[in-house]
């Protein structure tokens, strides 16, 4: 191999980028036991009740009309009941009007005012070796309406049928609800039932409230299950929304985040204001409002467990090349002294136990916590590369030096894992010094490889051979 500097240390950062293959495969391990882990999530949350987004309330007064048609139809013979045929033998049509009562689209109205206050209780819950974070919530709402321009929507003949009128809220899911489900008008208690159509847009509760201009409030309490995220739709023209709950790590989201929100290791408490003219979206309507204003003005709060082990497993192998490439380069540097110096085998060995590392850390974080793994991991890593130097690479008391090296870069590592804010930060300072010192520990090295005076920099040096001399004759 050749004695020169410069070539060696291209070969160095050859290898090193070579680890950026295992490093993949060990990226694909940690994302399919990710995705595996988000499909427990997410079955263990669908049976405990799912998402939860609720919009409305929704008042729905049905409308019809009566038309008049003119028809014809084949005339008959009043005393025979025959069929009136012409001379040519074709039958005789006759005209005749009928009227009849047809549905017309509804009236759909959100609420005045529009009060809602939710509380969770959140717990765990265990499927194999993955933690679900689950909750219940108490939800009680009050609201009213305003229904003195609503016939202003009706056109031609249509009438409104009040005594028919509905009122509907729409939930993610009616498995959800647990305990009580208590709706009043005025104080009367109102009887619920389930929006059985199938729809998507349907999925809810209902109950008939008789003719609402009757009516100057409601109240509605209920009691669901749910899992990962908890949101509502701004309705009213004027929504007061209030949620509190004891989960630590809220991260809310939505057409509109809390207008005031306190968040501690106790819980969370978050307070929105959303006035109609925040949203493109009318209080009263001929069509159905309820999908657009799910979709476009809803507000909540995603139960979260931030920053887990799966994430800080792959971005520790995003990584993995920049940490390997430093040790690789402890090596060369400290080689230089070496009677014996370092085979590309023996780095890639070096480079494929800091692979195994990331694989080691998923696994045991699997069965103790993030925290603990990462320290078994790291000293097994650690411990195996400061034997390794210290048996195979034979850096005498210049293994420790490389050891001191493994735990400042696992401690680096550890600290750009906790804190995802400061992860670049971290990494590329940590990149820029080691490069600088490098830069100043080369600054006299002779990269071309003279005939050689000082260091020897050949990945193979044999021994010399003294001359044989020849027997005299």
């Amino acid at each position: 191999m050749s004695r020169s500097a410069g070539l060696r240390f291209i070969m160095v950062g050859a290898l090193a980028l070579l680890m950026s293959l295992p490093l993949s495969l060990v990226s694909g391990v940690v994302q399919d036991r990710a995705d595996y882990s988000r499909e427990t999530v997410a079955t263990l949350s669908a049976e405990w009740g799912g998402a939860q987004l609720f919009s409305g309330p929704l008042l729905t007064i049905p409308v019809t009309e009566e038309v008049t048609y003119d028809r014809r139809r084949e005339a008959v013979d009043a005393l025979t009941g025959l069929t009136l045929r012409d001379d040519k033998g074709n039958a005789i049509y006759e005209h005749y009007e009928e009227t009849v009562t047809e549905d017309r689209n509804p009236i759909y109205l959100y609420a005045e005012t529009f009060d809602l206050a939710m509380t969770t209780e959140t717990q765990t819950r265990y499927r194999g070796l993955f933690e679900v974070p689950v909750y219940t919530a108490d939800i009680d709402m009050t609201f009213d309406f305003d229904l003195s321009e609503a016939e202003e929507l009706l056109t031609g003949k249509e009438e409104a049928h009040w005594e028919d009128a509905s009122l509907r809220v729409f939930l993610s899911s009616n498995k959800a609800l647990r305990g009580e489900a208590v709706l009043q008008a005025d104080g009367r208690m109102l009887r619920l039932e389930p929006i059985s159509s199938g729809r998507e847009e349907q999925t809810g509760i209902t109950a008939r409230v008789g003719d609402p201009r009757d009516i100057t409030g409601y109240s509605l309490r209920l009691g669901i299950n749910g899992a990962q995220t908890l949101a509502a739709a701004a309705t009213g023209r004027t929504t007061r929304f209030t949620l509190n709950s004891d989960w630590p790590d809220p991260s809310f989201y939505g057409a509109f985040l809390p207008d005031d929100s306190s968040v501690s290791e106790a819980g969370f408490q978050a307070t929105w204001i959303v006035p109609h003219l925040a949203r493109s979206l009318p209080q009263m309507s001929r069509s159905y409002p309820d999908m657009t204003a799910r979709e476009q003005a809803s507000m909540g709060v995603r139960f979260i467990t931030p920053n887990d082990f799966y994430q800080k497993a792959w971005r520790s192998a995003r990584y993995g090349v920049l940490f390997i490439s430093l040790t690789f380069l402890t090596i060369l540097m400290l080689e230089r002294a070496s009677e014996r110096p370092a085979h590309p085998v023996q780095y890639l060995m070096v480079g494929l136990a800091q692979s195994v590392f990331v694989l080691l850390m998923v696994a045991y974080a699997e069965q103790i916590g993030f925290g603990a793994a990462y320290l078994v991991a790291s000293a097994a890593t650690i411990g195996l590369l400061t034997v390794f130097g210290a048996t195979a690479l034979k850096l005498g008391r210049q293994t420790w030096l490389l050891s001191g090296v493994l735990i400042a870069v696992y401690g680096v590592l550890f600290l750009i894992l906790r804190s995802a804010d400061y992860a670049l930060l971290a990494g590329s300072t940590l990149a820029f010094v080691a490069l600088a010192l490098t830069m100043w520990l080369t600054r006299n090295e002779t990269w071309q490889g003279p005939e050689r005076t000082g260091r020897n920099w050949s990945f193979f040096r044999r021994p010399s051979v003294p001359p044989v001399s020849e027997p005299s004759a």
